[in-house]
């Protein structure tokens, strides 16, 4: 197999060079006792464009391709496979030239002397801090097959979960856009033949219908200014929804609302619980596993009960306490469990057993609750009809009844 490698060494210029190996591990051990280092590297001997140069928008691995990395690397470490032909393995599957890049690399650093974890920490943006610490776990009691298997099992769990509340969401989504859509075409096209049909027979209109025919006017006439009102208000929304006030300020509009509250605190309870029992399973640290969970629930609103619970937990008191504080937050259920598995020393048990509960449950609300939705879609449908509707007849009732 031929591969076309751009090589660094120290005082000397780079170099291009076509070299052929087993595999691409098999160049870097090459370059490697030549005293030089592979800047860049591509199968085939076509093109290597250089590292420095390459561009990816956002990270360039999908969460379900990790996922697939910890389930896959865990089958083949448990069947006895070596860590460095385990993820060579895993290289040659991947379909994701950046995921490639990323094992090829990762395997280097092993290779240098680096433990796994160490390599992994190098991509915080791939290899989320919770996927590190398992492995870190893993590697120092000898259980990294059973801590990779934990931790896929975990985010496909956290993924699942979330799929399930937006395609909750979905329906609704689509069809207040529609009536939206519906609403614009009807005020552009629709409104402004009526409006004038009423200007030439010189019917006296009511409020409801002066203000649609006001709306329908401003838009036809503005177009330019109304497009760009709509992508200021699109964009507008869209900062303020990803910016952390935004994200506070919906997250507490959400749980003061009736059943999805209730699915907002359930969700946060199941990740929170299933992340803690994962790290604590793996023998992570108490305050570690606080920090880390802290940072995988998100939400700065949760996050600040982990992170008292981490401050308590230091000056001795339960882990419970916090969570019991804030029954508005974390349901009763789960401090109870937490107090229950402090005092027989069956922590990550009961809170493994609050996570599948919990996600049981959030799955059964967010089906219940495209039945709730339903009838107030129509509601709403009705409502905006019925204001058309009437505001577009009264005139011409008015002008049946002067006639």
């Amino acid at each position: 197999m031929k591969f076309r490698v751009t090589i660094k060494k120290p005082g000397a210029k780079d170099e291009d060079r076509i070299i052929e190996a087993a595999s691409r591990f098999a160049v870097y051990d090459a370059v490697q006792k030549e005293g030089g280092t592979v800047a860049a590297i591509v199968e085939g001997g076509g093109f290597a464009l250089p590292t420095k140069f390459n561009f990816v928008i956002g990270t360039g691995v999908k969460r379900q391709e990790i996922i697939t990395v910890a389930t896959n690397l865990s089958a083949m470490l448990s069947a006895g496979l070596a860590l460095a032909r385990a993820l060579s393995v895993l290289e040659r599957q991947s379909r994701n030239a950046r995921l490639k890049e990323i094992i090829t690399n990762i395997v280097a650093t092993v290779t240098k002397g680096a433990t796994f974890h160490e390599a992994l920490a190098l991509y915080p943006r791939v290899f989320s801090k919770l996927f590190v610490a398992m492995v870190k776990a893993g590697e120092e009691s000898g259980g990294l097959a059973t801590s990779l298997k934990v931790v896929g099992m975990q985010m496909e769990r956290a993924e699942e979960l979330a799929r399930k509340v937006k395609g909750a969401m979905i329906y609704p989504a689509i069809v207040i856009a529609a009536i939206i859509v519906v609403t614009i075409l009807m005020l552009v096209f629709v409104v402004p033949t009526l409006s004038t049909t009423f200007k030439e027979l010189g019917v006296e209109l009511p409020l409801a219908t002066r203000v649609i025919v006001g709306t329908s006017d401003f838009m036809v006439n503005n177009v330019f200014l109304v497009l760009i009102l709509v992508v200021l208000v699109i964009a507008g929304a869209i900062v303020f929804a990803r910016g952390e006030t935004g994200r506070g300020l919906i997250l507490k509009a959400a749980l003061m609302l009736p059943v999805i509250g209730e699915i907002v605190r359930e969700t946060f309870a199941a990740r929170a619980s299933r992340t803690l029992a994962s790290l604590l399973a793996s023998g992570v640290p108490v305050l570690s596993a606080l920090e880390i969970t802290e940072e995988v629930v998100g939400a700065p609103l949760f996050a600040l009960v982990l992170r008292d619970a981490a401050a308590r937990v230091k000056k001795g008191d339960p882990l419970s306490a916090s969570f019991i504080e804030h029954p508005e937050l974390y349901p009763l259920m789960m401090s109870d469990m937490i107090a229950v598995g402090e005092e027989t020393g069956k922590l990550s048990e009961m809170l493994q057993q609050v996570a599948e509960f919990y996600e049981g449950d959030v799955a059964q609300k967010t089906k219940d609750l495209s039945t709730i939705i339903e009838p107030l879609l129509m509601l709403f449908i009705g409502g905006v009809v019925g204001i058309f509707a009437v505001a577009m007849i009264s005139p011409i009732y008015s002008l049946s009844e002067a006639i």
